[in-house]
């Protein structure tokens, strides 16, 4: 065989390599990303169930790169402290070396097996879930052969005095051979896939002992890198950068200790390929036992190292939406959310800015709530373009629920944030620029009023976070509550307009449209519950309800919507 068929062979079955691990990685990020989430961030209770978090989500991820890029996105978010977070990197470090144990293990039977039930799974019904389990089994499969084309091509390579005097060119040389590992790595955005090949170079006679080590060391360098760089905060690389620390201070000191250890009698007693493979693994396990105490000290070094720069003055700049969350479903719809929590807060502050318009002497404030709108707009239309690029390859029927309800959320707030701006405040204007502020009468029956859109929004953040549909249930029941409040006051308005002949007509029109306004602003809170309510009752047909639960166990308006008492003039 010529050497460009060499070479082309050994290319395409690295590339094969990398492309399996990347569809592994992806299908199961696409279909099971938000259960793998929110089985993190319920597991963190100590540094030992991080640690063994990491190495589960790892395992099954195949991948320490997209847990590092999870767990940066939590701490980056302030969800997730940076000591716990440090705790799951090690885990996950671990769980990258077990994964390339079981790969390394001669396991070509199973290959056209993996591949043949992995079709099998993605065709076998019309579920997000199984074709992602389906596309993760087959690319399983590709790895599997892309590992057997490797040893078939390098034991042919083997004999190629150009390929011999590439690798040889290594051996002498520990710190080269470190770097090149760890660039390699980076290129290849896969520890694991750069690690079977060192194994399998290593099993072919091309490296010594002590070079294979030594690639070994630049491997877990290089699998720190790709995380750190993608980063684009401060606050976003504290935790790339702790996880390359450790790995940095674990090479620097073992790299001197390597020709001892390959000498050893015990290490070379083993097989070539198994000693860069268990050095691998007793290189991280090590430094998980050795760091796992000092995950707290090192936060507080990390942050001191890498101070959080200061907001912009504007509030409507986004300060969650990173570019790395577009790659990866879950993350970043887990940021979306995240602004749209940021959302309903400036909304919260609008609200308490209008009242407080209505109760002044003067309508100064105005603008306070004319510039609230503006940010507001600007954050929306910001999140709705990030949620458009979110998941290009595809996304789970799950996310893309998540994705709508985000959508709906973010929608209808900025909705209600145009009514405060646009028609409340202009109304609240237009009495106090007359020099005729709210009677004590009118202000008695807006802040019931307010109060309940104010406890509603409240609601639906839950409703928005947890997706129950108890809560939903509320929300809705909640519009009764605002129809009544609006109905009293109308009516005592009304009574005492008859006993006011010198109340201005223009005066009683501005009250009944602030009423109204409200009420137009809690439709679009409450709005934020039917979602939640239309995907319960999906559930409810899957698993055969058909909805029984609503209808036996409906949720009393009674017990929703509290007892309320007319203003009084």
């Amino acid at each position: 065989m010529t050497g460009t068929t060499l070479l082309i062979n050994l290319t395409g079955s690295i590339a094969l390599l990398l492309w399996g691990t990347q569809m592994v990685s992806s299908a199961l990020l696409r279909g099971f990303g938000s259960k793998l989430r929110l089985w993190l961030g319920q597991h963190l209770n100590n540094r030992w169930a991080a640690l063994l978090s990491g190495i589960a989500i790892t395992g099954v991820l195949q991948s320490s790169t997209a847990v590092s890029l999870m767990a940066s996105s939590f701490t980056a978010s302030g969800t997730l402290g940076l000591a716990p977070a440090l705790a799951v990197m090690l885990g996950a470090n671990i769980g990258s070396t077990l994964v390339v144990q079981l790969l390394n293990i001669d396991v070509s039977i199973l290959t056209p097996l993996v591949l043949l039930v992995g079709v099998i799974v993605f065709r076998l019904r019309d579920d997000s879930r199984f074709e992602s389990l389906g596309c993760a089994l087959i690319g399983l499969g590709l790895m599997l052969l892309a590992l057997r084309m490797l040893g078939a091509t390098l034991s042919e390579v083997e004999g190629s005095p150009l390929f011999a005097a590439l690798i040889g060119g290594l051996d002498g040389d520990l710190l080269i051979a470190v770097l090149a590992a760890a660039l390699l790595t980076w290129m290849c955005h896969s520890s694991v896939a750069v690690m079977l090949l060192v194994a399998s170079l290593a099993a072919t006679g091309l490296l010594s002992s002590v070079t294979a080590m030594a690639l070994v060391l630049g491997v877990n360098i290089g699998g720190a890198l790709p995380s750190l760089l993608k980063a684009d905060s401060s606050v976003a690389r504290r935790l790339p950068l702790g996880n390359l620390l450790v790995r940095l201070c674990g090479a620097a000191v073992l790299l001197p200790c390597l020709p001892w250890l390959a000498r050893s009698a015990p290490v070379a007693a083993i097989d070539a390929s198994l000693q860069a493979v268990y050095l691998h693994s007793l290189f991280n396990l090590v430094l998980a036992l050795l760091f796992i105490g000092l995950t707290e000290p090192m936060a507080k070094l990390l942050n001191r190292l890498l101070p959080e720069p200061p907001r912009g003055v504007d509030p409507g700049m986004p300060h969650y939406l990173d570019e790395a969350g577009l790659a990866m479903t879950n993350i970043g719809l887990a940021n979306a959310a995240r602004e749209a929590l940021r959302l309903a807060d400036m909304l919260s502050l609008m609200l308490d800015q209008v009242l407080r318009l209505f109760q002044a002497s003067n309508p100064i404030g105005a603008n306070e709530v004319h510039r609230g709108d503006q940010s507001l707009d600007l954050l929306s239309a910001a999140i709705r373009a990030y949620l458009a690029d979110i998941g290009q390859d595809g996304m789970s029927d799950q996310d893309a629920d998540r994705a709508q309800e985000i959508l709906l959320f973010v929608i209808n707030l900025e909705h209600a944030g145009d009514i405060l701006s646009s028609s409340l405040t202009q109304l609240a204007t237009r009495r106090l620029q007359r020099g005729e502020q709210f009677s004590v009468f009118e202000l008695d029956c807006i802040e019931p009023l307010h109060q309940a859109v104010i406890d509603s929004l409240s609601l639906a953040i839950t409703v928005f976070l947890r997706e129950d549909r108890t809560n939903a249930q509320q929300l809705v029941n909640r519009k009764e509550l605002v129809r009544r409040l609006e109905a009293e006051a109308s009516r005592e308005h009304f009574h005492s307009l008859r006993s006011d002949r010198m109340a201005w007509a223009e005066s009683g029109d501005i009250f009944q449209r602030v009423l109204r306004d409200y009420r137009r602003v809690h439709h679009h809170i409450a709005a934020l519950a039917y979602l939640t309510l239309e995907r319960a009752g999906r559930r409810d047909l899957d698993n055969g309800e058909l909805g029984e639960a609503l209808r036996e166990n409906p949720v009393s308006i009674k017990q929703t919507v509290p007892e309320t008492k007319p203003c009084v003039s």
